[in-house]
């Protein structure tokens, strides 16, 4: 099927103002809705987790629905997850196919392969003599997300970046506290995408931030179109995806040599 398995990476330099020089050139990985069984195989997943690897990320983050409609599927994608490795750690949060499948079953897989999964929870961790915030809420369809207990513990000040599945939420996010970066999936980028009719199905929450990169009000968005597929198996014009973020000083700011 046209666009199926053609892994693409997207590559987004992101400017930050008033970032600390020890965070420009931090490297985030994004994977999202890997969705493994029935449609996407682990070959696919296998590919990602090694291009992952070339990258040499700084934080890989997962950005939820690691199944498709059983939760025991999980733990056959463990260790291939596993493999996943990045300087300051691997994080996730659930997508709404994880909690309705079975929340406890897919957490425990994931954990299983050593990767972090975040439950409106947040932590703040040193990167050379900087600091950044991660946090991370619960599926926002049928979880139960709560933005106001993940943003509490954040240091103040500093970028924080949010993982939640469903990317419009960032609407409600946005008010709430200072979020520099909101990393989702859930869209699949619309997974069908027609010349002059654009995308025929969106999911719920995933209807006005389709794909890419997005400006909320002070915060930036970015949604991935994730690596599997749901309803059908095929992409057209929507490839799977992985996603590099790099977050960097405003061009005014930044040195010509820190990035290439």
């Amino acid at each position: 099927m046209p666009f199926q398995n053609q892994l693409t990476l997207e590559q987004i330099q992101l400017p930050i103002p008033d970032l600390p020089e020890s965070l420009d050139g931090f490297k985030i990985v994004q994977l999202s809705d890997l969705h493994y069984l029935p449609f996407t195989k682990l070959d696919l997943i296998e590919k990602a987790v090694a291009q992952v690897a070339t990258r040499k990320p700084d934080l890989v983050v997962l950005t939820g629905d690691f199944v498709t409609h059983e939760a025991e599927t999980i733990f056959g994608a463990v260790q291939t997850l596993s493999r996943l490795n990045a300087k300051y750690g691997v994080f996730a949060v659930l997508g709404n196919h994880d909690v309705r499948s079975g929340a406890r079953i897919v957490r425990q897989g994931i954990e299983e392969a050593g990767i972090s999964v975040l439950h409106n929870c947040g932590f703040t961790f040193d990167v050379g003599n900087s600091r950044l915030n991660l946090a991370g809420v619960d599926d926002c369809i049928w979880g139960h997300p709560d933005i106001h207990a993940a943003l509490a513990p954040l240091a103040p000040r500093i970028p924080t970046l949010l993982l939640a599945h469903e990317p419009d939420v960032i609407d409600d996010f946005s008010e709430v506290g200072p979020i520099t970066l909101q990393l989702s999936g859930h869209t699949h980028g619309g997974q069908v995408r027609l010349p002059l009719l654009g995308t025929p199905v969106l999911p719920k929450l995933g209807e006005k931030y389709v794909q890419g990169l997005h400006r909320v009000n002070n915060s930036w968005l970015y949604t991935n179109r994730g690596l599997g597929m749901v309803s059908m198996p095929i992409r057209f014009n929507c490839p799977p995806e992985i996603t590099e973020i790099v977050l960097a000083a405003p061009s005014d700011k930044r040195s010509d040599n820190v990035l290439s």
